[in-house]
């Protein structure tokens, strides 16, 4: 199934790289929500099995002992990339915490050990940039761990402080180790899966055997488990499906009733109090055999990603799922239905925020990734709860919401804008392009060509909308097909790409230009083709096609895209070409203040400039690496933000004089609501400020 990677998100919102966010930073500012997004892993107390444990994608981990409210329990690293995959109680002192991780975008993550129920993280030196895709606890002696890696099968005798390769070094098929098991009754008996089939090995690692009989050639073998009670019962799942075998993986059998091979069963969990009961966790749905695998049945949706299981100890009735995009999920009644348990747990991807300019208590904000389960957000309460608004989006990716002063809302998306009405979202919007054509004059005997802006009917706005904004009653959206204007209703949007020369479509700034034939002579047929052809493809190398935001106020706007920056000083009229400040390459961001002054944000910190991008300012603020840049007409502040620190600055675009928070969280977008700011994180949801909070200082 195909996602938006973190990466890609980043160079949607015009960022080039992400810096790591500092361990320990006072979470100053309350996060709100919106609740849910990706959740990958539990893990319970063996003294409290209500004291349940739950791993993200971002190196955080959150905990419930009660399964309805979790709470952000710490980070296990400096890290804002681990994904958390695996957590162990440690069976022989649950203080003891042991967790596997591993990263989306490189062969990076390690063991890492708490010992005080997971409020402090040590890294295990041994293990350091393994990427640890399994983990598991002997039964049968707590002293012994074993992970799986990218490069093998690797052991600790000592609780996890330890490791060594167990796997044969450099070995050409037994890595990239997804799933590993370690025999209740023996620990010397371990089965290890691969990318490619599963292996086991009787004495501790000293050999191997592939156990890949009865299995289909080249399976992803992503689970294993070995019954408890009866150690000769091993399931593995696979992308070919799950398997079973009955004397210890000499042999395995396909169990039918999951057929799809595009189905993934990432996990299987056998019901601690009958083992006859396992569930399988896929990619497409929850499914369950009561028979030892004989039938499954599904239980849930189909469109629903599991990332794991839990199975409560104590009450097989109740059962928490983590799942992509949904996050935690929740059964009272073994399985037969589930409703979402995510108060507490924010991990959505957040692409914006706006806040109503009539009712600032009301913001929404616009999700990435969660198909049915995003979209956009909205809370009347600055956050206090929060309602989906998703109908009629068709689970399309939300790149930028906002509101105009008459209360239409709108939102950008990476299938065109819509706007919501009557309860549900609407495409809205017959779109013209402005092209150029060549028109010939005659006059008597004399024949020439001139160049004219023209506008054509060209549909909807179907393609990527990454940025919207409005003022003085226009929108503006900024699109993967070039920069568009429209009214506040009825919505008919104008432009197209633009160009850094003289001449061209959308916004060229020139008076059309007269082309004629040497010695001026008129031109023949050919010769208007031959020049036709030349200007066509001389604007097409020139013009401008995919922008990254926009930012307009009163009449001004400006834009920008890869290593562009334009200005309109007439509603989207006409565009011209802003050159960059000295020493940029590209910006990442762009605002307009009050006073109709033009703003840029990028690695190299904040610029303004008062003559529509001609020359550029510095504004004095300590700040580089810009992660949000915004005008707030409600405090008159420009609001920038950087994935460097968690300060977020508040600049007086006239005397530029600026004030700074500590929210305590890396924000990429802030505003205000009301008498309090309010920010956005990528991953964290909404931030709060606490009422009355002053700022932490000020030039």
């Amino acid at each position: 199934m195909r996602r938006i990677s973190l990466a890609r998100i980043l160079a949607m919102l015009g960022i080039a790289t992400l810096t790591i966010t500092v361990f320990g930073s006072a979470q100053t500012w309350q996060t709100v929500g919106p609740y849910g997004g990706d959740a990958r892993s539990f893990a319970y107390s063996p003294v409290s099995p209500a004291h349940v444990l739950l791993g993200t994608t971002n190196s955080w981990i959150y905990q419930t002992n009660d399964g309805t409210r979790w709470s952000r329990l710490s980070k296990i690293s400096t890290s804002d990339q681990l994904v958390l995959d695996h957590i162990l109680f440690d069976t022989s002192n649950p203080q003891r915490i042991v967790v596997g991780a591993w990263m989306l975008d490189r062969p990076d993550g390690g063991i890492f050990i708490s010992q005080d129920e997971g409020h402090h993280w040590t890294t295990v030196p041994d293990m350091q940039g393994q990427s640890v895709r399994a983990l598991a606890q002997a039964p049968s002696d707590p002293k012994i761990f074993v992970a799986g890696t990218l490069k093998g099968v690797y052991r600790s005798e000592d609780g996890g402080l330890h490791w060594s390769l167990i796997s044969p070094p450099g070995s050409t098929e037994l890595h990239e180790v997804e799933s590993v098991a370690i025999d209740p009754a023996n620990p010397q008996n371990i089965y290890a899966g691969t990318w490619h089939l599963p292996w086991k090995t009787v004495d501790g690692g000293k050999s191997w055997q592939n156990i890949k009989q009865g299995l289909i050639d080249d399976s992803d073998v992503f689970s294993i488990i070995v019954d408890p009670h009866v150690p000769s019962t091993v399931y593995a799942s696979a992308c070919s499906g799950i398997y079973k075998s009955t004397d210890a993986g000499a042999l395995f059998h396909k169990i039918q009733g999951i057929p799809s091979t595009a189905r993934r069963t990432r996990v299987l969990k056998q019901d601690p109090n009958n083992p006859a009961i396992v569930y399988a966790g896929t990619t497409e749905g929850l499914y369950r055999t009561t028979d030892a695998g004989t039938k499954w049945s599904l239980l849930t949706p189909k469109d629903l990603i599991i990332n794991d299981i839990y199975v409560d100890p104590t009450n097989s009735q109740h059962i928490l799922m983590a799942t992509d995009r949904s996050g935690v999920l929740v059964s009272g009644d073994g399985a037969l239905s589930f409703h979402d348990s995510n108060s507490g747990f924010a991990q959505r991807q957040l692409s914006s925020l706006a806040v109503d300019p009539k009712n600032p208590s009301t913001m929404y904000v616009g999700v990435l990734n969660d198909k049915r389960f995003g979209g956009v957000f909205v809370s009347k309460d600055t956050g206090a709860s929060w309602t989906q608004m998703s109908n009629g989006l068709d689970g399309h990716d939300v790149f930028d919401v906002g509101i105009s002063s008459a209360g239409n809302l709108l939102a950008a998306t990476n299938h065109g804008i819509y706007r919501w009405s009557d309860g549900k979202w609407e495409s809205i919007g017959e779109r013209r392009k402005v092209v150029t054509r060549k028109v010939t004059h005659i006059q008597k005997k004399h024949r020439s060509v001139s160049i004219e802006s023209v506008e054509v009917p060209d549909g909807r706005i179907e393609g990527g909308v990454h940025g919207l904004a409005f003022a003085n009653g226009k929108w503006y959206a900024a699109t993967s097909d070039g920069m568009y204007v429209s009214g506040d209703g009825p919505f008919l949007w104008i432009g197209g790409p633009l160009l850094s020369a003289s001449t061209g479509p959308a916004g060229a700034s020139s008076e059309p230009q007269l082309k004629s034939a040497k010695h001026g002579k008129p031109m023949t047929k050919l010769q208007e083709r031959r020049a036709a052809e030349a200007e066509a493809k001389r604007e097409a190398s020139q013009a401008t096609k995919s922008f990254w935001n926009v930012a307009a106020g009163g009449n001004i706007a400006i834009a920008n895209g890869q290593g562009v920056v334009f200005a309109s000083q007439d509603q989207g009229k006409t565009w011209q070409p802003a050159t960059l400040p000295a020493g940029w390459t590209r910006d990442r961001y762009v605002a307009v203040d009050n006073g109709g002054r033009l703003w840029v944000g990028g690695r190299l910190g904040v610029m303004h400039s008062d003559d529509q991008g001609k020359t550029w300012q510095p504004t004095g603020v300590p700040i580089n690496n810009i992660s949000g840049l915004r005008f707030d007409p409600r405090t008159n502040r420009i609001f920038v933000s950087s994935y460097d620190s968690d300060l977020v600055y508040g600049v007086d675009p006239d005397g530029k004089h600026w004030k700074w928070w500590n929210p305590g969280w890396r924000l990429h977008t802030l505003t205000s609501s009301g008498n309090r700011l309010v920010g956005a994180t990528l991953l964290h949801g909404v931030v709060v400020q606490p009422e009355n909070q002053p700022a932490a200082g000020s030039f």
